[in-house]
């Protein structure tokens, strides 16, 4: 059941599947006006909160999928280019940039509180190597467990932290810290956020709360979990089946489609429920 008025939406990550959410969401919009008092969003869901907030998200599908149509490849070994073996970073980044642009960081900035997940590697001078054996213990988890909460990689040295992306957009870094929060090594190398390597906050948590966490809750899912928590006031909405976008699959603009229009099948299903 969809909750008619939450005080809290969170964004859950997801990559490219992310995308499901701005179906969703945009779907819902025809029947539900949504004033949240919070909001969080975690690695690609930190990039469809931004989008949804700044109410821009059709702007963010149309130009990722128009990123997407000069790629046929994601990874290339014996024929790199300026984006090195895979575009994905500079191709997100770019993207990001577009989307989020001075009237959308200037509604985020005055909007409802707004905070992103971003997680930071131990110190072991080497960033990558120790984000990508990170990122692999998250994986196993992920399997493991059945949950968008876990807590595997914090146990290896991994520090997660939510930002104030109100403030961050007033200073004029929000879209910095949506690229911090999609950091997925080795195909993204980690940047600094305030001189400190960042990598994915979804490695931490797939659904962070806000901080305060009060009242009721909708979580937007990515994929289903077979363990959710039973939480009073928190409901998660999850596809009906899983998208046909990958995670980070940056070849094929269609399945990013699709996964909109499964978004939107999704919430119209959920409404008459």
């Amino acid at each position: 059941m969809i909750p008619t008025d939450p005080d809290q939406i969170v964004f859950s990550g997801g990559g490219l599947r992310c995308f499901w959410q701005g179906g969703f969401m945009t779907e819902l919009a025809r029947t539900h006006s949504f004033a949240p008092k919070r909001i969080t969003g975690v690695s690609g869901g930190a990039l469809a909160g931004a989008a949804w907030i700044a109410d821009v998200e059709n702007k963010l599908l149309e130009t990722m999928c128009e990123a997407f149509e000069t790629r046929d490849s994601n990874l290339d070994l014996f024929s790199a280019d300026e984006d090195g073996i895979t575009p994905h970073q500079r191709l997100y980044c770019d993207v990001v940039l577009t989307v989020l642009d001075t009237a959308a960081c200037e509604k985020i900035a005055n909007g409802p509180q707004f905070q992103i997940l971003i997680a930071h590697p131990p110190s072991t001078g080497l960033p990558t190597l120790t984000g990508t054996a990170l990122a692999a213990a998250y994986e196993a988890e992920l399997h493991a467990i059945g949950s968008p909460h876990f807590n595997w990689a914090e146990k290896m040295g991994l520090e997660a932290h939510l930002v104030d992306a109100n403030q961050a957009a007033r200073d004029g870094k929000l879209t910095d810290l949506v690229n911090a929060a999609a950091v997925i090594p080795p195909v993204f190398e980690p940047p600094l956020w305030q001189d400190k390597r960042v990598v994915d906050g979804g490695m931490a948590d797939q659904a962070p709360m806000p901080e305060p966490n009060e009242g009721v809750t909708l979580v937007l899912l990515t994929r289903d979990y077979k363990r959710l928590p039973e939480v009073a006031g928190r409901h998660y909405m999850s596809p009906s089946k899983e998208t046909p976008a990958d995670k980070i699959d940056f070849t094929d603009p269609q399945k990013i489609r699709d996964t909109w229009a499964q978004g939107e099948r999704d919430a119209r299903q959920y409404r008459q429920e």
